[in-house]
């Protein structure tokens, strides 16, 4: 399915994490306003640049001006990240990889990671911070693994129930409230791990640098 990056204003990405990302297919990247600061000390030259351009720094919009596409938008209504998911929408995008979503500021944080309960599942967010990478689930999961490997699990919904088969601390169609109970840091024992899913959407977070190419075909 089609994908792309968004680059968002909080802390800046790993370059690293998103070479990998535009080696396996995904080269379209659209920086959510002040994400073009990132992208400028990146080195990257984003595809798209939306936004109203306030946290946009003036001498980056300036560099960009004549070598990307730059789209503005002054609706206040939406944070910069919810303007480029509804570009990305429009331009037909299925799924999205979300990096700089976190920083110094938790509301900002809190913010992003309900927009990925918000927008799905018009389109799938993959959020991308530091060594892990977090998508969400709403029905059966099939995850390839490494032993060892640390998964964590969190609902939503108190109707949501989990069943898994390959982690460590079994769940048999355990609810997982967030605030009441949470599967944090289990451990995948063999190379796969199978998730069964009622009732509301999951986030699953994995350890990134343990994706390989099969599971970002899985997830996009």
């Amino acid at each position: 399915m089609k994908s792309c990056i968004i680059i968002a204003n909080g802390d800046k990405p790993s370059k690293q994490n998103i070479n990998f990302l535009m080696k396996n297919g995904i080269d379209t990247i659209i920086a959510a306003d002040g994400g073009a600061n990132s992208c400028f000390r990146l080195g990257i030259l984003p595809n798209y640049i939306i936004g109203d351009f306030d946290s946009i720094e003036p001498e980056i919009f300036s560099y960009f001006q004549s070598r990307t596409k730059l789209v503005k938008y002054t609706r206040q209504n939406d944070t910069d990240v919810e303007k480029a998911l509804k570009f990305a929408l429009k331009k037909k995008f299925k799924t999205v990889y979300l990096l700089g979503a976190t920083g110094d500021r938790l509301d900002h944080t809190i913010c992003n990671l309900g927009i990925v309960i918000k927008f799905f599942p018009k389109i799938r967010i993959i959020i991308i911070h530091g060594k892990t990478i977090l998508f969400p689930c709403l029905e059966d999961v099939k995850i390839m693994t490494t032993p060892g490997e640390m998964i964590s699990l969190y609902a939503f919904n108190p109707n949501t129930r989990i069943t898994s088969n390959g982690l460590k601390y079994c769940l048999h169609n355990t609810p997982l409230t967030f605030g009441e109970k949470e599967s944090t840091s289990n451990v995948a024992i063999g190379d796969k791990v199978m998730l069964k899913i009622s009732g509301g959407i999951v986030f699953v977070i994995r350890e990134f640098n343990k994706v390989k190419k099969d599971d970002l075909i899985f997830n996009s």
